[in-house]
């Protein structure tokens, strides 16, 4: 990719968008077009075809789409599934008209079936039933990879998907009932400190484990992504390690200073036993994850402090 090519990020205000963002001003591409405010609302097709039209990008980073964690999925599936649905349909079909050059499409894990063997190849996508209390979300995930494939097959656009492993870093959705697991007890952690609370309460029984991508290392596996592969299968965008909520809750109690007693709520489901990525394509390209875990952590609660310790929850957040 030449540092001077147009790109455009569509979902910029997302997780991996901003960390996206934040790579290619570093890595000094210069002509990053629809950004902030110029960002044009990818829901609405009109809007999406007039922006491809005058900006004409060359590559595409397709982060867009709202997503949260089991709270969210279990209160609002039908926002969650159309608001993916129309980002998508609309960008993969602006960016075929508008001659792309290439597109990168984030999918989900979440598209993964619930019981597939781990860690998660992506032959495997599409061989079972999804995990229920995502599954509208995902579908609509599994639907964007397939038809970035069709794209592919019938228009020979360089249309590539990448399923991510749970990311999490500054920038994220920090509501308690809203965020994802990270975000989510960080936010939980932090209130239970500054009200003096004897106990964090943190759903399910902490047993699942989870795959974790702090939002840097994602971004720069995109870029990489987009830079290397050229092939038709969809690749995983992991590196990381998998670790056990209840580690994830100890770890987050740590760095925010949180002394008292965690409890595990197994009121609340636990969603899928376990999630981790088969990411060796990816290694075997030469890319690697370069962040300490308990340092991400302690730079996203960092940035929590500075930008969202006051605010209120939000609705709903990133591509992931």
């Amino acid at each position: 990719m030449k540092r001077d090519a147009r790109v455009f990020v569509a979902g910029g205000t997302t997780l991996p968008g901003r960390a996206l963002i934040d790579v290619l001003r570093a890595e000094r591409f210069t002509r990053l077009v629809g950004i902030g405010a110029d960002e044009p609302d990818v829901t609405d097709a009109a809007a999406t075809e007039a922006f491809f039209a005058a900006a004409r990008p060359e590559y595409v980073f397709l982060c867009a789409g709202k997503s949260g964690g089991i709270g969210l999925n279990r209160a609002y599936p039908v926002e969650l599934m159309r608001d993916n649905l129309l980002a998508t349909t609309n960008v993969l079909h602006a960016a075929h008209r508008a001659g792309t050059a290439r597109l990168l499409y984030l999918a989900s894990s979440c598209a993964y079936p619930k019981h597939a063997p781990q860690p998660l190849a992506v032959g495997a996508l599409g061989t079972g039933p999804m995990e229920p209390t995502s599954e509208a979300y995902a579908t609509a995930k599994f639907a964007g990879w397939k038809l970035c494939a069709a794209y592919r097959r019938e228009y020979g656009c360089r249309f590539v998907t990448g399923f991510p492993a749970n990311a999490f870093g500054p920038h994220d959705d920090f509501g308690a009932d809203s965020g994802h697991v990270i975000p989510a007890l960080i936010r939980r952690a932090h209130d239970a400190k500054v009200r003096g609370d004897a106990e964090l309460v943190v759903w399910g029984t902490g047993t699942p484990r989870r795959e974790f991508v702090y939002a840097r290392d994602l971004a720069r596996a995109c870029l990489f992504v987009a830079e290397n592969y050229e092939g038709d299968a969809p690749i995983n965008l992991g590196g990381g390690t998998d670790v056990s909520i209840a580690d994830v809750a100890s770890a987050v109690a740590d760095v925010v200073g949180f002394r008292g007693r965690i409890r595990f709520d197994a009121a609340h489901p636990d969603g899928a036993p376990l999630k981790a990525l088969d990411s060796a394509p990816l290694r075997e390209m030469g890319w690697r994850a370069e962040a300490d875990f308990r340092a991400a952590l302690a730079e996203t609660y960092d940035w929590f402090l500075h930008h969202r310790a006051t605010e209120g929850t939000g609705h709903a957040r990133r591509a992931i």
